[in-house]
């Protein structure tokens, strides 16, 4: 199992957007100033996270995403498997059929272990993350940091 940059970026994308006020819309520009992510790449992901129904978006001068359904009801395992990414320890996606069409010695292992990273991402929703001090904390930094930023572009003129 490897999880690659897709799932981890997706997983952050949308932990940021569970810490911004729900009443509010965010830009994909405002996720990628704090999480340093490509728009380009968060409009992909957002593509798919929509098509699952993780997020909801609004067009307009004032429009952006926001959470499609409470953070207490999304899990990280939901949010994983809705850009593609599996959990899958197995070399033979869970098939048996890992050594010239046979199962492997350490098969029944591997699959045990996809099981278990399974159960455990799909127990832990964004509201769990959100509540975690060292998220609480970067938010914190991450937006000061984002605001200050715009500050000096704004005053820069840039």
């Amino acid at each position: 199992m490897r999880l690659t940059t897709r799932g981890r970026y997706a997983v952050t994308a949308l932990l940021d957007l569970a810490l911004q006020p729900t009443e509010q819309t965010i830009t994909l520009a405002e996720i990628a100033t704090r999480q340093t992510i490509s728009v380009a790449y968060l409009e992909q992901l957002f593509a798919k996270l929509k098509r699952h129904g993780l997020v909801s978006s609004i067009r307009g001068a004032n429009g952006g995403y926001h959470l499609a359904r409470s953070a207490e009801e999304i899990t990280v395992l939901e949010i994983i498997e809705a850009v593609n990414e599996t959990v899958d320890a197995t070399r033979c996606d869970h098939k048996g059929n890992c050594q010239n069409g046979a199962m492997c010695l350490t098969h029944d292992l591997w699959h045990e272990l996809s099981n278990h990273i399974a159960d455990y991402l799909g127990k832990i929703t964004l509201a769990d993350l959100v509540a975690r001090d060292n998220v609480q904390t970067v938010a914190i930094r991450q937006n000061t940091s984002a605001f200050d930023d715009s500050t000096l572009l704004s005053v820069t003129g840039i």
